[in-house]
């Protein structure tokens, strides 16, 4: 698989924006789901009420989520399942390999799970000779590819049904070569052959999980295929890996997530399968696993409860802020070097892998502001990447030149105000006068390379913020009727 990292962010995104196929397919992906969010949305009056909901439901929990965990895991226990904690992807590692030598397994079958690709289980387990086929038809064809997800929750978005055929044939070789893959039914059909045999070899299933009920010790998934279902429900071990912060208190609040999260997600009401699980298969039971194991995993999110980046927990995958942004949308999810990429990635992999490694991304943004716009969880995504970017300056992680013109510009504003106000008009006037000679834009600009390399810079008005305020002050003051005689 290709080596993922975002310090690489740069690069990367020069190479996206000159890959034709993927250009392609981000046009695809933001003619879809953007339309179907906003039907969805406006098909359901409460939608805004349900997310003020949603976010006092995690609000709440993050408040409490050390009860809640241990609420959890009792009743978990309580019905017949066992409850592991990893403070770290080497620990869960570890966790899930043992649970997979008890029974000699040598074929894992394993549902969607951003988790999963966290700690890169894969990989581990192929490397400690156990194989792990991935299900979703998204991570099977990126699987196939040997590539990362490019989405929360669209895999596979940045390939095209041309790129899926040549992946089946040259992985089901079993399979005639001349036969016709020319569109997405037969691709389907293929795919859907190839993994029923998975399914039934398989020792152990891994799934993710959307939400852990504490009230139940259940945990639920939300899938639009039924892979999850044959998943966990087939092979003798069912495992659930689950990050600290999908606790929920009972399944009401569950409930209320999952409507605003199909709608945010892919514009459905609900997805098509929405899957509960509690302990182990029971005497009557016609189908279930043996043993019910669930992997709880920290992997510095602890660190977060308790300061400003906490809201970040209360994301539930649902990919809106992808989407809908405009950073995204143009370079794609491998740019990112990180298994959660756009403007939730922008948060989350500074605060799981070190600002040291991620520093690039806070600053891949334009603060439009349609992340926090769209997002069900109403989480405050541009205030944080700017908590980073204040961060990175004071861990001295920003060039050395930038760093001394950003504390010149700071110097010249708090101690001699007279003097920047007077460089401020002189400045709004000099671009003013160059780009009226330019049709009201500047070609170049001084400090401003990585911008004006690409596209025109709009030149100002010819005075300062400043100057107009107090202007429209003046403005509103002189209409402003005169007061009356005291009453």
């Amino acid at each position: 698989m290709t080596e993922m990292s975002p310090l690489h962010f740069k690069e990367a995104s020069v190479r996206a924006l000159g890959d034709a196929e993927l250009q392609r397919a981000l046009g695809n992906m933001r003619q879809g789901f953007i339309e179907k969010r906003s039907k969805a949305a406006a098909r359901l009056p409460e939608f805004e009420a349900l997310r003020d909901k949603a976010k006092e439901i995690k609000d709440h929990v993050l408040a409490h989520l050390d009860v809640y965990l241990e609420q959890f895991e009792k009743n978990c226990v309580a019905s017949g399942g066992t409850v592991h904690w990893a403070k770290d992807t080497a620990q869960a590692r570890d966790i899930i390999l043992n649970i997979c030598r008890l029974v000699g397994a040598e074929t894992v079958t394993k549902g969607k799970s951003m988790v999963g690709e966290e700690i890169a289980i894969n990989a581990f387990l192929e490397a400690n000779g156990i194989r792990p086929i991935e299900t979703d038809l998204g991570e099977y064809i990126i699987q196939l590819r040997n590539e990362p997800p490019s989405h929360l929750i669209a895999p596979a978005i940045h390939v095209n049904k041309e790129q899926v055929a040549e992946a089946f044939r040259a992985h089901h070789r079993d399979l005639s070569p001349e036969r016709p893959l020319t569109d997405r039914a037969a691709l389907l059909n293929e795919a859907r052959r190839a993994l029923r045999e998975r399914f039934l070899e398989a020792d152990v299933g891994i799934t993710g999980a959307n939400f852990l009920v504490a009230e139940t010790g259940s945990t639920m998934i939300v899938t639009n295929e039924g892979n999850g279902d044959l998943t966990q429900t087939l092979p003798r071990i069912h495992i659930v890996i689950a990050s600290l912060e999908k606790v929920v208190p009972n399944l009401d609040d569950a409930m209320t997530l999952v409507r605003v999260l199909a709608r945010s997600a892919t514009g459905q009401e609900m997805s098509v399968y929405t899957t509960i699980s509690t302990g182990a298969k029971r005497p009557g039971d016609l189908d279930g696993p043996e043993q019910f194991h669930v992997v709880l995993i920290d992997n510095g999110r602890s660190k977060l409860v308790g300061t400003e980046f906490q809201e970040v927990l209360r994301c539930i995958r649902c990919g809106a802020c992808l989407n809908h942004c405009p950073v995204y949308g143009s370079v794609g999810g491998h740019a990112y070097g990180s298994v959660y990429p756009g403007p939730i990635g922008k948060v989350l992999t500074p605060a799981l892998y070190g600002l040291d490694k991620a520093r690039d991304l806070p600053n891949a943004s334009s603060f439009c502001g349609r992340c926090e716009d769209v997002c069900p969880m109403r989480i405050p995504l541009p205030k944080m990447m700017r908590h980073w970017r204040e961060q990175e300056y004071q861990q001295r992680l920003i060039a050395p030149r930038l760093r001394w013109a950003l504390k010149t510009w700071a110097f010249v504003a708090a101690q001699l105000p007279t003097l920047y106000h007077l460089g401020a008009r002189v400045a709004a006037f000099w671009l003013y006068r160059r780009g009226k000679k330019l049709h009201g834009r500047l070609a170049a600009l001084p400090y401003a390379e990585g911008w004006t390399r690409f596209r025109d810079f709009p030149a100002p008005l010819g005075k300062t913020f400043q100057s107009q305020w107090r202007g429209a002050r003046r403005h509103k003051r002189a209409e402003a009727p005169p007061a009356g005689p005291p009453s």
